[in-house]
């Protein structure tokens, strides 16, 4: 009876290990075909700067140069203007949908106005449309109707606030208790200043989520800053990287050294503030 016992209470512990050894294999295989490209990418930028059909592709870099960062800063006299355009315009971006969208999601969540749930299912419904489908009519208004293309205000202005980030304030937000907003009230307190003194304060972490997954987004978007800039001194590090490609030659390695620039704030941002990654995978989440 005592061995019997004693079979059983293995067998389960044996198959719970080889379960966790499978699972732990397939996030290992997951994590290195997510990593290889990264891989790749940094590894291919200390190559020589030379045209890809005389480029070796080698898993296992046979010398370390740095000729490519060199060719990469001295290719175009735009090289650093690129950077600094897509700090600009994520920086600016960042900024106004972390204002904006706080805003809008204090008043959808705790001011109770006319029409409130049919204009926020309205901006349900306009988050549901593809970006791609909103691509043209909006090239036609910057372009056409506003005519500022190849400026900032043309870079920034279709992301001055999304809706997803509204969505995300508006949930956090109704998470606060009305009780806290009601003794603001009572202090004397005017909705701006609730929303400064109480509703900011309270809500750093969406806050921060926020402002992190903008700025990623921003920095690296390409499809827009492509279509409406039409000189260098005006592409961000995205769109400029295309320069180091032709109709028969591509600058591999310079090509690679400024993706790996251009990628080198994402690590430091994902690095230093994971946390806020973690916490923004459910702070959508909470019920309203």
């Amino acid at each position: 009876m005592s061995l019997y016992k004693n079979y059983s209470e293995t067998k389960p512990s044996v198959a719970k290990t080889a379960r966790n050894t499978v699972i732990m294999v397939l996030l290992l295989v997951f994590a290195l075909a997510t990593l290889f490209p990264i891989y790749f990418m940094i590894i291919s930028s200390f190559g020589d700067p030379v045209e890809a059909g005389a480029m070796s592709y080698s898993l296992f870099p046979t010398k370390f140069s740095l000729d490519s960062y060199k060719f990469f800063f001295n290719y175009s006299e735009y090289s650093l203007r690129w950077l600094w355009n897509s700090l600009i315009v994520a920086g600016c971006v960042m900024v106004s949908n972390v204002v904006f969208a706080s805003m809008a999601g204090y008043a959808f969540s705790k001011i109770d106005f006319k029409g409130r749930t049919f204009l926020f299912t309205l901006l349900l419904v306009a988050m549901m449309i593809p970006y791609q489908v909103t691509q043209v009519p909006l090239y036609i208004l910057i372009v056409n109707i506003f005519q500022i293309q190849n400026t900032y205000s043309a870079l920034i202005l279709p992301s001055l606030v999304t809706v997803y980030n509204i969505f995300l304030a508006k949930q956090f937000i109704s998470s606060i208790p009305k009780e806290i907003l009601e003794s603001a009230k009572m202090e004397g307190c005017n909705q701006f200043q609730i929303y400064w003194r109480v509703i900011l304060p309270l809500s750093k972490t969406v806050l921060a989520v926020m402002a992190i997954l903008t700025f990623m987004e921003n920095w690296n978007t390409f499809f827009w800053p492509f279509l409406v800039t039409n000189t260098m001194d005006m592409q961000t590090i995205q769109v400029g990287l295309k320069n180091f490609r032709f109709a028969n030659t591509t600058y591999f390695a310079p090509m690679m050294a400024g993706a790996t620039i251009s990628a080198l704030p994402m690590f430091i941002l994902f690095f230093s503030l994971q946390k806020y990654f973690l916490e923004g995978v459910t702070v959508g989440a909470v019920k309203g």
